[in-house]
């Protein structure tokens, strides 16, 4: 089960046979759903063809105006976000002083403001915010209602966020450095200035309340689905159906980050902050059984490209890997290399975080 963002599938590496290598009848075997976005369902119908170049694969999605609520569940009714209760989730995490968080990020905030206005982050005193300009990096961090897409304001963090989102785009694309940051961003840098961003969508998705609401949906499918195909049987609930080897839903970063927050995952993959959602990388669940004793496991690992993979456009094959770090489950996965996790225990752990309210057998 791979979920990526720019996708859940129940896959194995493409040297386990888990697709025979012949795309036609392998198309009968996959599954794709992707949010109702051009570039997401564009994102989703590239990867199709990247997996089955020969073969016509059907790409899933609700047409807008139409919500899909795997992805989407409040704004599709599924679910319901009491906003009062979100900023209090939130502003409890911070201890009712989201200001702090300047202090605490203060030299993100820094090489922020002095890329934005083009001045050494090292230089003193620290030249005045010019005129007719707005200082995204000083605008105070408050915690209030949002919106449908980012559910509490996060006011400056917000502002921030959105001033420092291009940059990493910018490296992937391989612009010249000169045009990085107008020049004045490292990979390294870029990764530093990221901690905010990251944090912004800690704190919207990954925050408890926020990821139960938000999440708990596309958590639902992918449980079923699992358990659809360890047992041959079709469930309500889940995708596809009980012959379906690979399952792919692609959407945004910030699906991966609530369903990451609801089971408490957590990753680190090289050349980027613990947790990133990288461009085009997946939080994957592999569905494996025991030869030795029949046993259904989940197997859940987060595939990412490196940075320089993305900027040099690096060919990717069984030989030459993108980053992968397992990743543990907890309450479920036991202690090999690979945090293995009994299906039956991932089933359980499943019923403890998902919302019940908040998941729809359905849609």
């Amino acid at each position: 089960m791979r979920l990526s963002s720019a996708a859940t599938s129940v896959s194995g590496s493409p040297r386990e046979g888990l697709l025979t290598g012949h795309d036609s009848a392998d198309a009968a075997f996959v599954y794709f759903r992707a949010n109702g976005t051009p570039l997401i369902i564009g994102t989703a119908q590239a990867f199709a063809a990247g997996m089955l170049p020969v073969a016509t694969v059907n790409v899933n999605s609700y047409t807008p105006p139409a919500i899909d609520p795997l992805f989407d569940p409040v704004d599709a009714g599924v679910a319901r976000l009491d906003e009062r209760m979100a900023v209090a989730a939130v502003n409890g995490r911070l201890g009712g002083n989201p200001g702090s968080l300047a202090s605490a990020y203060a030299p993100e905030l820094a090489l922020t403001r002095s890329v934005l206005f083009n001045y050494s982050v090292s230089e003193t005193p620290v030249p005045a915010t010019p005129t007719g300009k707005v200082d995204a990096a000083s605008i105070p961090i408050t915690v209030a209602a949002g919106d449908s897409t980012l559910p509490v304001n996060l006011g400056g963090l917000t502002a921030v966020s959105a001033a420092i989102d291009p940059f990493v785009m910018e490296y992937a694309d391989g612009l010249p450095v000169s045009e990085v940051g107008w020049g004045q961003l490292t990979a390294s840098g870029i990764s530093q200035t990221f901690r905010l961003y990251d944090l912004l969508l800690d704190l919207e998705f990954r925050t408890p309340y926020l990821a139960s609401v938000q999440s708990s949906n596309v958590a639902s499918h992918v449980v079923r689905s699992m358990v659809q195909a360890a047992t041959g049987n079709a469930m309500t609930g889940a995708l596809g159906n009980p012959m379906t080897k690979v399952i792919v839903l692609i959407a945004s970063n910030t699906n991966i980050t609530g369903l990451a927050g609801l089971f408490h995952l957590d990753w680190l993959v090289p050349g980027y902050q613990a947790d990133v959602c990288a461009p085009g990388g997946a939080l994957v669940f592999e569905l494996r059984q025991s030869q030795s004793t029949g046993e259904y496991i989940v197997r859940a690992s987060y595939v990412s490209q490196t940075m320089d993979q993305l900027r040099n456009q690096t060919a990717l094959t069984p030989d030459t890997p993108p980053a992968s770090a397992p990743v543990f489950i907890p309450g479920c996965s036991v202690h090999n290399a690979t945090f293995d996790c009994p299906l039956a225990k991932f089933v359980e752990v499943a019923k403890h975080v998902i919302g019940p309210s908040s998941a729809d057998l359905t849609n």
